[in-house]
């Protein structure tokens, strides 16, 4: 069920090969020995395909093409199998580079990938050299399953920056027949009758030294009724069990390839730490999406604060596989409150703000998640919360609402001293209201560390501390 590659480094290439397997096979019963036996033969023959002359991997956006069975050949005549890998990435063409005129006067990106990506395809030569023989037509008549379905290969590896092509290509050989084996034990453990189920192979990035690992699940299947397959990951993998790492939501995200939602993601993950005298850092465990005025087509401009802070919390318990229901919007949350009892029916459609009572009472309500209150009389006294918020981006790693006075925020780490008692606060600020533009977010401090003296001194605040459910 799975295929683990070396563990990751902080930088590197990942190289990924992608393609469609064509899978198809005649049965002439509906015997399920006969039946799994044809299936199995069908693989065999995807195998040999894989390690014939045949098999091509050819360079995305670039006219690198590799016959990886053929002594590593490779077009243009440059490339040799002793060829470092990261070398492959000067004949790719990249957007940046066809745009980079227009763009020569724009500040650079905060911030490059660590991780690169080079993207190959899988592809089989269908024709031959010499000569060719002409075609014979024969008919049958028979009664007879015809079963057809698309493999979607997927395979990752991790290179050095010593890795040659020919050492980089016999490992994604060996990880292309492993994935075929899995698809093989897949398939036949979830077959029915004659319907296949399709395998559907993701990747997750375990923590150090792990590194990124490949599990081959059947499509279609919910994640909930995989927790056998993900009980036996986290024993293989020797991970805790009361944190999800292997439902499809924790699938790695590939740095090249944009969220198809238009949200960000993590944007604190661009920012530098403070300092602070024996300090440490305390952070929000996982991915988040960042929620804030004006989005989704919704002016919520100078009352829905609240309501982005809680969607900021919605999407870490969604991203982190927690539920597979969306973000709500501000409807779906006013509803919640009014289902519960919280609100009459006509605060549903209104502009009327909520604090942090009401974000946990739908996260209740919603997700099921349970939450802690935490009341502060005045601004002040939170400089005094170090170690409560340290154990909670610790043990929990939660997101936080914070409200007081006319104003709410997202609370996404500390970095507190135990010795001297000094604090930091990493704020992500709803309020704003332009465009996902990270340079800007960061720049300007909508998100970004935050002293005490950030907080109204006079003003009480409560927090909402959700607490994540201890599921796998």
């Amino acid at each position: 069920m799975v295929v683990a590659d070396s563990p990751c480094s902080d930088t590197g290439t990942i190289l990924r090969v992608r393609g469609p397997l064509e899978f198809t096979c005649r049965l002439d019963s509906t015997d399920a020995l006969h039946t799994h036996k044809v299936i199995s033969r069908t693989f065999q023959t995807l195998h040999s395909q894989v390690k014939s002359e045949s098999c091509v991997l050819t360079v995305c956006d670039s006219p690198v093409i590799i016959w990886p069975n053929r002594g590593v050949h490779a077009t243009p005549e440059e490339i040799s199998p002793d060829t470092l890998c990261e070398d492959l990435h000067q004949w790719i063409q990249t957007d940046e580079q066809e745009s980079a005129g227009k763009r020569s006067a724009k500040k650079k990106s905060k911030k490059s990938s660590a991780v690169n990506v080079i993207n190959l395809r899988l592809m089989m030569e269908v024709t031959k050299t010499g000569p060719v023989s002409a075609p014979i037509l024969s008919k049958t008549v028979q009664k007879s399953h015809f079963l057809s379905t698309t493999l979607p290969i997927d395979c990752v590896i991790r290179t050095t920056c010593n890795d040659t092509i020919k050492d980089a290509f016999e490992r994604l050989l060996a990880a292309l027949t492993h994935q075929l084996c899995e698809m093989e034990k897949v398939t036949l453990q979830h077959m029915k009758g004659t319907s296949l189920v399709k395998p559907e192979p993701l990747h997750f990035l375990l923590p150090e030294p792990k590194g990124l690992v490949t599990v081959v699940y059947p499509a279609g299947v919910p994640d909930s009724q995989l927790e056998t397959q993900r009980k036996e990951l986290h024993q293989q993998f020797e991970l805790p069990d009361d944190w999800p790492y292997f439902r499809r939501a924790n699938a790695y995200h590939f740095p090249n390839e944009p969220y198809k939602d238009g949200y960000l993601r993590n944007p604190h993950l661009f920012l530098t730490h403070p300092t602070l005298e024996n300090g440490k850092v305390y952070l929000v465990q996982g991915i988040y999406s960042y929620h804030h005025y004006m989005q989704d087509h919704m002016d919520d401009n100078g009352w829905g604060c609240a309501y982005r802070s809680l969607q900021t919390i919605c999407s870490w318990f969604q991203q982190q596989g927690y539920t597979e229901r969306p973000v709500p919007t501000h409807k779906e949350i006013q509803q919640a409150l009014v289902d519960v009892g919280d609100k009459q029916a006509s605060f549903v459609g209104s502009r009327q703000w909520i604090g942090s009572i009401e974000v946990q009472a739908v996260l209740n309500q919603l997700l099921e998640v349970t939450s802690k209150i935490m009341f502060v009389s005045q601004g002040s006294e939170l400089a005094s919360k170090g170690r409560e918020l340290a154990n909670h981006f610790l043990t929990e790693g939660t997101p936080i609402m914070i409200g007081g006075g006319v104003l709410a925020h997202t609370i996404l780490g500390v970095a507190w001293s135990e010795t001297t008692g000094q604090i930091r606060y990493l704020i992500l600020d709803p309020h704003y209201t332009g465009a996902e533009d990270l340079q800007v977010i960061t720049d300007k401090g909508w998100c970004g560390w935050k002293g005490p003296e950030f907080w109204d001194q006079t003003a009480y605040y409560n927090l909402c501390l959700p607490q994540r459910p201890k599921i796998i």
